[in-house]
C-alpha cells in the first residue's frame, strides 16, 4: 500500500507518496499507453484523422487558410497549431503538414504546398520559414458545417479555447487517404483508396444496409496508391477487407520497349512508399556486383511530367528474365501490410475493422452530423420567425407601440410593458 509523508521544508509544498515500484510502473505505463493510443497514434474511425491532423486542419480553417485564400508561411501555421491546440514539438507539426501536402504520400492531399515539400527521391522539405501552405479543396469537405453544431467540442490543453473532438467530414477519410501509426502494443496500417469507389460503396450501404463485404469488393476492388503500381495479389486483398488484416503485394509498372540495339525496360510507376533514388541505386549495385546481368545502362529520366527510369539491356539479354530479376531483388515488388485498426466508441476504443464496418461507422457519423445540422438550421429559422412575428405585431399596432414606448421611463420598462400588452 502507498504511504504518505509530509514534506517539512518550511515552504509547506505538499507531501511525497511512497509507493511500490511495480504498482507505480504498471499504472504510469498504462496511463502513457492509453495517451499514445487515444491521443497520438491511432485515427478516429469517424473522420479518419489523428489528433495532430485534426488540429492542423482546424487551425488552418480558423485562420482562413482555405483553398482559395492566399498562401501563408508554414511557420505561421505551425505557430497557430502549437500555441492554440497541440503543445508538442514544432517539427512534429511541420512534418505533419509536409506529409499532408505530398502527392506521392497522400492519394488526395489535404494541404496545398508552395515551395519544396520533399520528393519521391527522399529529399527533405525546406525549412518552414521558406515554404507556404493552405488547405486543399477536399480538405474543406472535412470541415464543412463545423460552425453549425454538427460535432462536439472540448477544451484545448490550457482551457483557453475549444477544439473539435471529431470533424464533420463528408468523405470517408479513414479509407480515402489511409494512415500509418505505431502505438503501444498495437499499430495501424491502412492503405489509400479511390474516392469515387468509396462513395459508390457508401451509396450502396445506404440503399442496401444488408450488403456484405463481397458486394462491396465488387465496387472497391483494392487500394488506390498515389504512386500507382500494380496490385499483384487480389485474392489476399479480399481477405484483408473481410478480416481487417492482410497484405497487398505491389509491383512497379514497367514496359519492355524495342531499342536500336536490343531492348530497354522503362519504369513509369513504383510501389507506394518506395524511394525512387534508393531504387535506382539498388539496381546499380546489383549490376555492379553481377547479381543481375544483361543491363548496359541505367538512367533516371523523370521530370515534372512524370516518372521514367530507363534500364538499357545488352543485345544478348532476355528482357523478361531481367525484369523478373528486378522484381525479385529490388523494391520494384513490395508488400504493404494492412491492419485496419482505428478508434471507435467516440474515439475511446481501438478496434480492427473490416471494409463494411469502417464504411458503416462513417455513415453513422454522417447521419448524426446531418441531423444536428438540420436541427441547428431549424432552431435558427424558428428564432428568425419569432422576430418576424414580433415585427408584424408591432407594424399592425404601430400607434399603440409608439404610445407605450413614450410612456415608459426606460428601455427595460418599455420592454416589460410591450410584452404585457401584446403577449
Amino acid at each position: 500500500m502507498a504511504k504518505s509523508e509530509e514534506l517539512d521544508n518550511g515552504n509547506n509544498i505538499g507531501k511525497v507518496e511512497i509507493r511500490i515500484l511495480e504498482q507505480e510502473m504498471q499504472e504510469s505505463y498504462l496511463d502513457y499507453a492509453m495517451s499514445v493510443i487515444i491521443s497520438r497514434a491511432l485515427p478516429d474511425a469517424r473522420d479518419g484523422l489523428k489528433p495532430v491532423h485534426r488540429r492542423v486542419l482546424f487551425a488552418m480553417n480558423e485562420t482562413g487558410l482555405r483553398h482559395a485564400a492566399k498562401f501563408r508561411k508554414s511557420a505561421y501555421v505551425v505557430g497557430e497549431v502549437l500555441g492554440k491546440y497541440h503543445p508538442h514539438g514544432d517539427m512534429a507539426v511541420y512534418d505533419t503538414i509536409v506529409r499532408l501536402a505530398q502527392n506521392f504520400s497522400m492519394r488526395y492531399p489535404l494541404v496545398q504546398g508552395q515551395g519544396n515539400f520533399g520528393s519521391v527521391d527522399g529529399d527533405s522539405a525546406a525549412a518552414p520559414r521558406y515554404t507556404e501552405a493552405r488547405m486543399s479543396a477536399i480538405a474543406e469537405e472535412l470541415l464543412a458545417d463545423i460552425d453549425k453544431n454538427t460535432v462536439d467540442f472540448m477544451d484545448n490543453y490550457d482551457g483557453t479555447r475549444k477544439e473539435p473532438k471529431v470533424l464533420p467530414t463528408k468523405v470517408p477519410q479513414l479509407l480515402l487517404n489511409g494512415t500509418m501509426g505505431i502505438a503501444v502494443g498495437m499499430a495501424t496500417s491502412i492503405p489509400p483508396h479511390n474516392l469515387g469507389e468509396l462513395m459508390e460503396a457508401v451509396a450502396l450501404l445506404i440503399d442496401k444496409p444488408e450488403a456484405d463485404v463481397e458486394e462491396l469488393i465488387q465496387i472497391v476492388p483494392g487500394p488506390d496508391f498515389p504512386t500507382g503500381g500494380i496490385v499483384y495479389n487480389p485474392e489476399e486483398i479480399k481477405e484483408a477487407y473481410v478480416t481487417g488484416k492482410g497484405r497487398v503485394v505491389m509491383r512497379a509498372v514497367a514496359e519492355i520497349e524495342e531499342a536500336k540495339k536490343g531492348y530497354r525496360i522503362v519504369i513509369t510507376e513504383i510501389p507506394y512508399q518506395v524511394n525512387k533514388s534508393d531504387l535506382v541505386s539498388r539496381i546499380a549495385e546489383l549490376v555492379k556486383t553481377k547479381k543481375i546481368v544483361g543491363i548496359s545502362d541505367l538512367r533516371d529520366e523523370s521530370d515534372k511530367d512524370g516518372m521514367r527510369i530507363v534500364v538499357e539491356l545488352k543485345p544478348d539479354s532476355y528482357p523478361k528474365k531481367v525484369l523478373n530479376q528486378l522484381y525479385k531483388l529490388t523494391a520494384m515488388q513490395s508488400t504493404f501490410h494492412i491492419n485496419l485498426l482505428a478508434l471507435v466508441d467516440n474515439g475511446l476504443q481501438p478496434e480492427v475493422l473490416n471494409l463494411k464496418k469502417s464504411l458503416e461507422l462513417f455513415i453513422t457519423h454522417r447521419q448524426e452530423v446531418v441531423t444536428r445540422r438540420t436541427q441547428f438550421e431549424l432552431n435558427k429559422t424558428e428564432d428568425r420567425a419569432h422576430i418576424l412575428e414580433g415585427l408584424k405585431i408591432a407594424l399592425d399596432n404601430l400607434d399603440a407601440v409608439i404610445s407605450t414606448i413614450r410612456k415608459s421611463d426606460t428601455k427595460e420598462i418599455a420592454h416589460v410593458n410591450l410584452v404585457k400588452q401584446f403577449k
